[in-house]
């Protein structure tokens, strides 16, 4: 694997970054520490970046509308994105997941309608798949989805949902008989057409950016929005997740570069004993801790999206790459905080904020103990999930 980016990729990565430091990052300061980015403002924002492929249009291929890019090519410009903002990586990586869903989704009609809309970034998608009493165990899903006539009825609670809040439809997950995991299978429901109700969820961090509860109160919704053939639920919620755990790994990288960024600035400028803190040993180790650890998860979540590109199932590098990044970007905004002493814990400085959208980072898409497991059950060949 070649790790030095192409001339296309560099030139690529360097015209986001002066969009991202000339025009997004003084929006987004205006919601800092933790004012929710309104919906219509989420959408203005995409539609800012689709020039750059960054609007929920990068991967997706350009038959359908999109730009086509390789993973590896859209992971280098998120990273740079989750540096500027968590909370518009996050909402982002839910839009670029959800019109991917649509573009390898086997019901046509539904492609057909909503991909468009999604690369032009006029419609805010979701998916839902955790639940109140389900989160990893996708086998365990209890929203119902039962046949009547040519409609489905849902019923059921979703939790967790990232851009929840904002979303216009959601890819939901559903069961549709008790036949345990071969019951489940994916529906789209229109908030507008069908109805659902949704509930904002304030938490200890990234919450410039919606995290929802869902309520489907016996939802009437066509047959023919099944996305996926029924009984294929899990499968093509697994095969997602392989994309979504290196992304979430991307998300964390991002924010500890952010939080090393401000540490080594502050080093440099913060005096003690005579001269910058910089200067003093025990902090120029905790710096290159940090740079060491950042650059080993980069390396982690750039083989996983080399291996996406090449087409080769890789369930356990993005399981590690998911499990080390996020873990790491605790540790590397952690130091950050303490290279700032009594300034770290206050609002002004930014590292506490990165502190704690770190820390949010090591729960979703599967927790670092989940991850741990499918690293070791590929390790042993021994099922710790029964």
């Amino acid at each position: 694997m070649n790790f030095l980016p192409t001339e296309e990729q560099r030139l690529a990565v360097e015209g986001f970054n002066r969009f991202l430091e000339t025009r997004l990052r003084p929006i987004v300061q205006l919601y800092q520490p933790d004012k929710l980015i309104e919906k219509e403002r989420m959408l203005e924002i995409f539609q800012m970046m689709l020039p750059y492929g960054m609007g929920g249009n990068g991967i997706i291929a350009e038959k359908h509308g999109g730009l086509g890019m390789p993973w590896l090519t859209y992971a280098l410009m998120y990273e740079q994105l989750a540096r500027v903002s968590g909370d518009v990586a996050i909402s982002l990586l839910i839009q670029q997941l959800g019109a991917y869903s649509l573009e390898v989704c086997t019901n046509v009609a539904m492609r057909d309608r909503y991909l468009p809309r999604m690369v032009r970034a006029e419609v805010i998608a979701c998916s839902g798949i955790s639940e109140p009493g389900v989160g990893s165990n996708v086998a365990e899903v209890t929203c119902r989805a039962k046949k009547d006539g040519d409609h489905f009825v849902v019923t059921g609670e979703k939790t967790w949902i990232s851009n929840g809040h904002y979303s216009d439809f959601c890819m939901v997950i559903v069961r549709t008989s008790d036949d345990g995991a071969k019951g489940l299978s994916m529906i789209l429901v229109d908030r507008a057409e069908h109805g659902y109700e949704s509930r904002n969820i304030d938490k200890l961090g990234l919450n410039s950016t919606s995290t929802a509860q869902l309520f489907f109160d016996n939802v009437r919704v066509p047959a023919a929005n099944m996305m996926i053939a029924p009984g294929a639920g899990l499968k093509n919620t697994l095969v997602l997740f392989e994309k979504a755990r290196p992304m979430v790994g991307l998300t964390s990288v991002g924010i500890a570069q952010a939080a090393l960024d401000k540490a080594v600035a502050y080093a440099k400028e913060r005096r003690q004993h005579g001269k910058p803190i910089g200067a003093h040993q025990l902090i120029q180790g905790m710096l290159a801790e940090a740079a060491i650890e950042l650059d080993a998860a980069k390396l982690l979540v750039y083989r996983a999206f080399n291996l996406i590109d090449h087409g080769v199932r890789c369930e356990v590098e993005s399981a590690m790459a998911k499990c080390y990044a996020t873990e790491i970007a605790v540790d590397v905004a952690s130091k950050a905080v303490q290279i700032h002493g009594g300034n770290g814990i206050t609002k002004d400085f930014g590292v506490e904020l990165l502190f704690r959208n770190a820390r949010m980072m090591t729960i979703p898409d599967g927790t670092t103990e989940i991850q741990k497991l499918i690293i070791g059950r590929a390790l042993t060949g021994l099922n710790a999930f029964s």
